[in-house]
């Protein structure tokens, strides 16, 4: 597992806003995300941040607002880099992608928020990339998506449907636990 390394993406403050960001799914996706953190941790393998830096002066996650801090237990901590982004890859307009290579990192093990964007994005990038990605999807969260048309689709339905379109095409999808245990 040393060269696999583990892509937290977005676990920033704003996204705690429900009045501003909706309904959202897996209330354990920060719990589940800690415990995968922390056995990284552990075990001393590379740990990677992203965080999104919202271009929008009024978006909770606008590098001027509160909301774009790291949620406590997230916190990067000295060796961990942090690549800060203003679109949903982040793969794009980072360095990510030549840090990731030059440390000889093919595997990865991504989590974060939201399921179906950014993590979804970097996914397909990362396998497109040629790198092994692997999602876990207990420690993931995504919020009600609407359509023009007034169709609402519940965030537990649009979190499914990301990973099951990402499930053997682009990454594997575990549970932290099947991730933990190898």
């Amino acid at each position: 597992m040393s060269q696999t390394a583990l892509i937290l993406i977005d676990w920033q403050q704003g996204f705690d806003d429900l009045n501003y960001w909706g309904n959202r799914n897996n209330p354990d996706a920060e719990t589940n995300g800690e415990r995968l953190l922390a056995h990284w941790r552990t075990q001393g393998w590379p740990v990677y941040h992203a965080k999104h830096n919202s271009t929008e002066p009024q978006s909770r996650l606008h590098p001027d607002h509160s909301g774009n801090a790291f949620k406590p237990g997230f916190e990067p901590r000295d060796g961990e880099p942090v690549y800060g982004k203003n679109v949903n890859s982040a793969l794009i307009g980072t360095e990510l992608e030549a840090d990731l290579r030059a440390q000889g990192i093919s595997k990865l093990v991504l989590c974060g928020i939201t399921t179906d964007h950014c993590v979804n994005t970097t996914t397909r990038m990362a396998a497109n990339l040629g790198f092994e990605a692997t999602i876990a999807a207990d420690a993931c969260a995504t919020f009600d998506r609407g359509l023009p048309d007034g169709r609402t689709f519940p965030a537990e339905l649009v979190h499914d449907v990301a990973l099951s379109s990402l499930n053997g095409e682009f990454a594997a999808v575990k549970t932290v636990d099947e991730i933990i245990a190898g």
